[in-house]
């Protein structure tokens, strides 16, 4: 940990430093007198008065949102969601409390919505039906839909699905996507719906499904956490494509370029690279690792996430 310490409190120190000129320039335009809470609106305000943030979390979402086993929030996300914490209180100029709130796949974009959560940090697609109703982060990475199967199993493509059962999350694009196959290709599946990753995954595991369709680092995560490589395998369809971003409230134009900003300079310093290697490939608290290489796609996100804007 030693080696990238230096470089990440250097990027911290100029994260703080550009914060604090823009909270300067606002204070300026607010007039003398006026503190910060004259001219914070949103979520922003919101935290400033109340002293704390409420992050929501997945508890299966591996590894990206999901419980240690002593039953703390971690991963790849929620790493993401403290720095992004960090910039929040440079930019009220006050200490927040975090507060952790689990969230399902069926219940993130309403606690996003509700306000019961300022920050979603998951495993969430950024999709234009999403966005009708809640804001996203730039993307943080990029995965696809695919089915996992047990070793040994017949279904070998999507194809094969026809009168089988398949395990899907509620609230997930991997339900609609598994619906609009069955759909276009008339396959007659039965789709089983369960509230969380972890419950989809048993039903293989138990035998009372034949596939679990969600995206594909997830099953790679599930699989790690459970020692089980040599008992699934991960099929090669994409059946559909999804980039992830940590999920906000809408019309909140002060949030929106925090989050924007603070990721920029989390880009460009390193450190979300630095964290996707932590999580996908170092070992997890189990002890495996999902050993997966990040793609040329989200290495260009990246990069381009990492040039700072034109003043």
């Amino acid at each position: 940990m030693a080696h990238w310490l230096p470089l990440l409190l250097q990027a911290r120190h100029h994260r703080r430093a550009w914060l604090a000129g823009a909270a300067t320039v606002l204070a300026v335009a607010a007039g003398p007198g006026h503190a910060q809470d004259a001219q914070l609106s949103g979520t922003l305000a919101k935290v400033r008065a109340s002293g704390s943030i409420a992050l929501g979390f997945r508890e299966s979402s591996v590894p990206f949102s999901f419980l240690s086993p002593r039953k703390e929030p971690i991963g790849y996300s929620v790493e993401l969601c403290k720095a992004l914490v960090g910039s929040i209180e440079d930019a009220v100029n006050k200490s927040l409390a975090i507060r952790w709130v689990p969230v399902t796949a069926a219940s993130r974009i309403d606690a996003v919505e509700s306000g019961q959560i300022d920050l979603e940090c998951g495993s969430t697609t950024n999709n234009l039906e999403r966005q009708k109703r809640v804001a996203f982060s730039p993307t943080i990475f990029v995965s696809g839909t695919r089915l996992m199967v047990k070793k040994g199993s017949p279904v070998r493509s999507f194809r094969d699905l026809a009168g089988k059962k398949v395990a899907v999350t509620a609230g997930t694009t991997n339900e609609k996507a598994l619906r609009d196959l069955d759909a276009r290709f008339k396959l007659g599946m039965n789709i089983v719906v369960s509230q969380e990753h972890s419950q989809s995954f048993e039903l293989v595991a138990r035998g009372e499904a034949d596939a679990f369709a969600t995206d594909d680092v997830l099953l790679y995560g599930l699989i790690a956490q459970r020692n089980a490589k040599a008992d699934y395998v991960v099929l090669g369809d994409e059946l559909s494509y999804d980039p992830y971003g940590i999920v906000y409230r809408k019309n909140d134009p002060q949030l929106a370029k925090v989050v924007k900003d603070a990721l920029q300079i989390l880009a460009e310093d390193g450190e979300i690279e630095r964290q996707y290697k932590r999580w996908f490939l170092r070992k997890l608290p189990t002890g495996e690792s999902i050993d997966l290489p990040m793609s040329a796609q989200l290495a260009s996100i990246i990069e381009a996430m990492a040039v700072k804007p034109a003043e």
